[in-house]
């Protein structure tokens, strides 16, 4: 098959592909053919009041998938472009609770974010540039195509003039749009436009008293000197308030596709509105759910909960936090460090299991999106699970020692030979250390259990030092074949009874004082016959 035939056949295959970037990208195709253009442009926003955190991260990521399942779709005929905009003019309302600084900070609450100064340290000119240069070094990292963009940048050097104009044009639509949607107190106040103070250099949240489309000025009571004020909306001297400022960006850069949270639905309808009250068309998108700390609350920049980039970074690998993200975006999920090992480990499946693939399911596979189309070989000779088992049980915490049990497990298999590997011996021990560790609870056994434990021994004793993982398992599963581990509804080869997971369940609490585990026969296959009788031993003495 010729390489234009191969690619044909890609495209078709995602036109009915039920992928969601494939379902997204489909809805942006649809939108080009109403209305042609040279250029398509997605963006995503980040509001740098707090760290960038990895929620920002999800929405670049998302974004990028869906640009390239366009560009599929689209042959790669058409220009796209991705811009991730900082809305870094808004005003500085709260002091984060996760940075230094804070009296100092609370010195300059209401002045635009690129106005405060930076509280970590000098590098930066203000607390915006700093958390502008975090997010860029988070997005860079990952290697993603992207165009930084600031607001600040875009309204001082005249980039929304004539987006700002065109509001002062439309002026009373605008404000017909959202008055409705404001209660009484609110709506008497309200202006679309945010004066910046020439005296204290604050964004002010004030009403217009008059506005003049043919001169593009507004006139304000300036609340430090009582005075009536006259400025030009263009320049940088004003900034919109956000929902007219997220429609006039739309506006004022064409921007064909950008999504947002599911908390931000009414928004998303009410700038759409104001965006075709100014004569553009909103972008297409959808709402996300949100992401929850393990208290289920909805994670914020300002209170520093949920985990950051660093974090999820210490643990596991870059692809495990895209798979993340690529997973059920419409579903609202926990985003904790107990979802790191599932999604290490399910990203390797996935890896694993592309090449006997067909055409579609590949489209479906999320490695297919992660990797933009490219993914790599896989070659994970052991799972995630499994090594934060070995380093439980042997309570290793250095490299050198698992790479002892992998060298014994998988011959030839070095940290040189696999550097993928090599670092994810030092995720789990890091993994480890920090969550597995201060968790580490042994129970006891009862006295069935004990009996059963003797009996294990006693058979993995008689198995030959090299026994295989399937010889281990069989032995395992034979000697949980009683009360109180018989599963009487799930019937073995032999229609038996089978055994039910409680048996495993206690291997892993009595043996390595945590919860649950990989496959047990592969863990002794690991980590050697003879230490495994001998953490049996240790656990039965610890119990006697």
């Amino acid at each position: 098959m010729s390489t234009l035939d191969a690619a044909d056949d890609l495209r078709k295959v995602a036109e009915q592909s039920n992928a969601w970037p494939f379902e997204e990208a489909r809805k942006l195709v649809a939108r080009l053919k109403r209305k042609p253009k040279d250029e398509v442009l997605f963006a995503t926003g980040y509001g740098p009041s707090g760290l960038p955190h990895i929620g920002t991260f999800g929405e670049v990521a998302r974004t990028t998938m869906v640009r390239h399942a366009f560009r599929l779709l689209t042959d790669d005929k058409v220009k796209t472009r991705l811009i991730a905009v900082s809305d870094d003019m808004d005003g500085f309302r709260k002091v984060p609770d996760n940075v230094p600084n804070k009296e100092m900070l609370a010195q300059h609450l209401g002045k635009p974010l690129t106005k405060v100064p930076d509280p970590f340290s000098n590098e930066y000119p203000s607390f915006g540039h700093h958390n502008n240069a975090r997010l860029r070094a988070f997005l860079d990292r990952f290697g993603f195509d992207y165009e930084f963009a600031s607001s600040t940048d875009y309204y001082t050097a005249g980039r929304f003039d004539a987006a700002m104009l065109r509001i002062l044009a439309v002026y009373d639509q605008v404000m017909d749009i959202i008055l409705p949607t404001l209660g009484p107190e609110r709506r008497a106040t309200y202006s679309p436009f945010l004066p910046i103070s020439p005296v204290t250099g604050r964004v002010l949240y004030v009403p217009m008293i008059a506005h003049d489309a043919a001169k593009g000025t507004v006139v304000y009571v300036d609340p430090d000197t009582g005075e009536k004020t006259e400025t030009s909306v263009t320049g940088g001297r004003v900034k919109c308030q956000w929902k007219a400022d997220w429609a006039m960006r739309w506006f004022a850069l064409g921007v064909d596709y950008e999504m947002a949270g599911k908390d931000l639905i009414d928004s998303v309808k009410l700038s759409s509105r104001i965006c075709l009250a100014l004569g553009g068309t909103p972008p297409e998108g959808f709402n996300y759910e949100l992401f929850l700390d393990d208290k289920g609350q909805k994670i914020s920049k300002s209170k520093g909960n949920g985990l950051t980039i660093d974090e999820w970074l210490r643990y596991a690998s870059p692809e495990s936090l895209s798979l993340f993200m690529y997973r059920e975006p419409k579903s609202a999920k926990r985003l904790d460090f107990y979802v790191i090992p599932r999604n290490v480990d399910d990203y390797q499946q996935y890896l694993d299991g592309y090449p006997r693939q067909d055409l579609r399911q590949r489209l479906g596979n999320p490695v297919w999106h992660i990797h933009s189309g490219r993914p790599p070989a896989a070659d994970m000779p052991i799972t995630f699970h499994m090594l934060l088992t070995l380093v439980s049980s042997s309570n290793a915490e250095n490299a050198e020692t698992l790479w002892g049990f992998i060298g014994r497990y998988r011959p030839g298999v070095t940290a040189n030979t696999h550097p993928k590997l090599d670092a994810l011996v030092g995720y789990a021990i890091n993994y480890y250390r920090d969550f597995v560790l201060p968790t580490k609870h042994y129970r006891e056994p009862t006295a069935a259990e004990r009996t059963a434990l003797n009996d294990l021994r006693d058979a993995l004793a008689r198995l030959p030092e090299d026994g295989t993982a399937e010889d281990i398992q069989t032995v395992v599963y034979e000697i949980g074949r009683r009360e109180p581990f018989l599963d009487h509804v799930k019937k073995g080869k032999d229609g038996r009874p089978g055994v039910s997971l409680d048996w495993f369940n206690m291997l892993y609490q009595v043996l390595l004082g945590q919860e649950k585990g990989p496959r047990f026969g592969s863990f002794v296959a690991v980590y050697g016959l003879s230490n495994s009788i001998a953490m049996i031993d240790a656990a039965l003495r610890r119990a006697a």
